[in-house]
């Protein structure tokens, strides 16, 4: 699929189903999937909506924690999978973390999941530690 540039904007209230939908569909069969972990991030993290001609095309949670921001969740539906929404929504999720003055912006990524880790490797993450990959921000 080419790149189709998404609209990003805050999460609405109204999201919170489908984007809760979404989430179950990509990881509800994962072991450390929890129903109300998930409900909880959607309704107290900063989220932003990637939507593509008004279609939920994926979200990104964040945690702000001092001087690090945390990327908690970062989703692409599957229909918008090789879109670049996911690269559009870790940029999205950078400018935020800068404009709030965060340091650094962090994400856990399983070890097994190569796909994940290649992405935010290409994106100039490095580790920080066993599952956490770290982006250093520019302090202005």
């Amino acid at each position: 699929m080419p790149y189709r540039k998404a609209i990003i904007r805050p999460y609405r209230i109204e999201d919170e189903s489908l984007l809760f939908s979404l989430a179950r569909e990509a990881f509800g069969t994962q072991l450390s999937w929890n129903d109300r972990s998930t409900l909880r991030k959607l309704e107290t993290d900063t989220v932003f909506v990637a939507e593509l001609e008004g279609d939920h095309a994926g979200y990104v949670a964040l945690d702000h924690d001092g001087d690090t921001m945390r990327i908690e969740q970062l989703l692409v539906s599957p229909r918008h999978e090789r879109e670049g929404i996911g690269g559009q929504l870790v940029d999205y999720a950078e400018g935020f973390a800068i404009s709030e003055g965060a340091r650094r912006l962090q994400i856990v990524v399983e070890p097994d999941n190569r796909r994940a880790l290649d992405f935010y490797v290409r994106r100039s993450f490095t580790r920080a530690g066993d599952d956490v990959l770290e982006l250093s921000l520019p302090q202005f």
